[in-house]
């Protein structure tokens, strides 16, 4: 687990989903997963909609992070990208099933975007994870 620091002023909107700044170490191995798609291991995306995909992407990064030596709580930075008209409650409830509840939530960004690279793909996630150096 990363000693990062979770930063949310008073002055600013507290959220569950996010934290307004991260700080994180000198010292701390940083991990970059590039973005994730809901697409399952045949390479095919998966189910009709957002909730599915955002379920898919979730675990395809566990996977890179896994591989990296890190896992969901050492992140630090989500990016999401969304196509245009997707319900994003949807995808926050695929967050809210996959995060662990005892870690303090990331930094999030979101942007809607017109298309995504796989056909039929409508949540991209890439995440920043800070873990201590080995």
């Amino acid at each position: 687990m990363t000693t990062a620091t979770h930063i949310n002023p008073e002055s600013l909107h507290r959220s569950p989903w996010f934290t307004q700044a991260v700080r994180v170490p000198a010292g701390a191995d940083l991990v970059f997963v590039g973005g994730q798609n809901g697409v399952g291991p045949d390479g095919v995306v998966v189910g009709p909609g957002v909730l599915e995909q955002t379920r898919q992407a979730f675990l395809n990064l566990r996977t890179c992070l896994e591989a990296a030596g890190a896992g969901l709580p050492d992140v630090v930075k989500w990016t999401i990208l969304a196509v245009e008209g997707t319900d994003v409650q949807e995808g926050l409830a695929a967050y809210g099933e996959i995060w662990p509840q005892e870690a303090p939530p990331p930094a999030i960004t979101v942007a809607f975007v017109s298309d995504l690279g796989p056909e039929g793909a409508l949540v991209e996630i890439e995440a920043v994870a800070a873990v201590r150096a080995a």
